[in-house]
C-alpha cells in the first residue's frame, strides 16, 4: 500500500456519510476494530439488498501502513493515513491497552485530529478505554462518559473534569457516544446502527450477530474492590475497618469518632480519597460481598442479606438493584449454577 500523504476530502457521494474506524498506535484490542467494521458493513449490505444506498463509506485509519497486535500475531493495514482525512461524519475510537499514559503519549497526532474533527461537526464514539483519548483531547470536559468499570479509578484521577458514569453502558451527549467495557461495545454499535440506519436494520444486525438490544447497564458486571490508590492513611484504615465489619451497621458519626475526626472532615477526606461518601462506600462493600455469596453458595437471599448487615428485605433489594441493575434473586439465578 502506498500512501501519498495528500489531504483527502470525501467527495465521491456526499449523500453517503463517511465512517472512520481508528487504529491507534499501541492499541491491543483487535475485536473493537473488527467488530464495528463487520456490523456496519452488514448494515450497509442490508440497505443495498433493500434497494437503498449504503449509509456509510467505511474506512480504517491509522498513522502507519501496518499496526501489529498481540506481539505481531495479528496485523491491521489501515485503508488511509488518518491525517489525510479532512472531513468525516462518524469516528469510532477502539479500546486501548491498559498502559493509558503510554497510549496517550503514542497517539498525540490522533488526539489533535480528534479535536479538530469534533470542532468541525463530526460525531465520535469511543469503545471501552478509548474514552481516555477523548478525555485527553478535552472534548469530554463537563460531559457524561462511560468506560470500563475496572478503569474507572484511573480515569477519575486523570480526568476530574469529566462526569464519569461508571454504571452506564452507553452515554449519548453532544455528538459523543461512549460505552462500558470489553464486548459491551456490541451494544453501542447496535445503538448507532439504529440511529444512522433504522430500527429494522438494528434488529436485523442484533439477530445476525446475536447481540441483546436491551442492555443499557454494566453495573451487574462490575467488581467493587475499593478505591485505595490514595495517600490518606487514616481513610485507608477506615476502609479496612469497614471491610472487616460488613455484618455490622456502623454509623458514620461512630466511624469518624473512632478516627478522631469531625463528621464533616471525615466525609470530606473520604470523598476526596475514594470518590464515594462513607455511606455509598459501605453499601458497595456490602453488595459486593452479597454478590460473591449469591454466586458461590447455596444460601438464600435472606441469609445473605443478614450476613452483610441488612435486616430489611425491601431495603436490601432496593440497594442491590440500584447498584447492580437487577434483583438479588435474579442475580443468584443468573450466576449460581448450583441453584435449583
Amino acid at each position: 500500500m502506498i500512501w501519498t500523504g495528500l489531504a483527502y476530502t470525501f467527495t465521491e457521494n456526499r449523500l453517503m456519510k463517511h465512517l472512520t474506524i481508528l487504529v491507534p498506535q499501541g492499541q491491543n484490542n483487535l475485536s473493537s476494530i473488527v467488530g464495528p467494521f463487520k456490523i456496519f458493513s452488514r448494515a450497509n449490505e442490508c440497505f443495498q439488498k433493500a434497494g437503498l444506498e449504503p449509509v456509510f463509506k467505511i474506512e480504517l485509519a491509522g498513522l502507519t501502513e501496518k499496526i501489529d497486535f498481540y506481539d505481531g500475531l495479528f496485523a491491521v493495514n489501515p485503508h488511509r493515513d488518518v491525517l489525510s482525512i479532512v472531513q468525516t461524519d462518524l469516528i469510532i475510537v477502539p479500546s486501548l491497552n491498559h498502559a493509558y499514559e503510554l497510549a496517550i503519549e503514542g497517539n498525540q497526532k490522533i488526539i489533535a485530529w480528534l479535536q479538530a474533527q469534533y470542532e468541525s461537526g463530526a460525531e465520535i464514539a469511543s469503545i471501552c478505554t478509548g474514552a481516555f483519548l477523548l478525555a485527553h483531547a478535552g472534548i469530554l470536559d463537563g460531559k457524561n462518559c462511560s468506560t470500563h468499570w475496572a478503569a474507572a479509578d484511573n480515569f477519575k484521577r486523570m480526568f476530574p473534569k469529566v462526569n464519569l458514569q461508571v454504571d452506564e453502558l452507553i452515554t449519548d451527549e453532544n455528538r459523543i457516544y461512549t460505552n462500558g467495557g470489553a464486548y459491551s461495545f456490541l451494544n453501542l454499535i447496535i445503538y448507532l446502527i439504529e440511529k444512522y440506519y433504522n430500527r429494522e436494520t438494528a434488529i436485523y444486525c442484533s439477530k445476525v450477530f446475536q447481540i441483546e438490544m436491551k442492555r443499557n447497564m454494566q453495573s451487574e458486571f462490575a467488581i467493587f474492590t475499593g478505591q485505595k490508590h490514595h495517600e490518606d492513611h487514616v481513610i485507608k484504615e477506615a476502609q479496612e475497618f469497614l471491610e472487616s465489619h460488613l455484618e455490622e451497621k456502623i454509623l458514620v458519626e461512630e466511624l469518624s469518632s473512632k478516627f478522631a475526626l469531625s463528621r464533616r472532615t471525615f466525609d470530606r477526606r473520604f470523598i476526596k480519597a475514594t470518590g464515594n461518601t462513607p455511606a455509598e462506600y459501605t453499601q458497595r462493600l456490602k453488595i459486593e460481598a452479597a454478590k460473591k455469596a449469591l454466586e458461590n453458595t447455596r444460601k438464600t437471599v435472606n441469609e445473605v442479606m443478614f450476613e452483610v448487615g441488612y435486616n430489611d428485605p425491601k431495603a436490601f433489594r432496593n440497594v442491590f438493584s440500584r447498584i447492580t441493575g437487577i434483583s438479588p434473586l435474579e442475580y443468584r439465578s443468573k450466576y449460581n449454577k448450583g441453584v435449583l
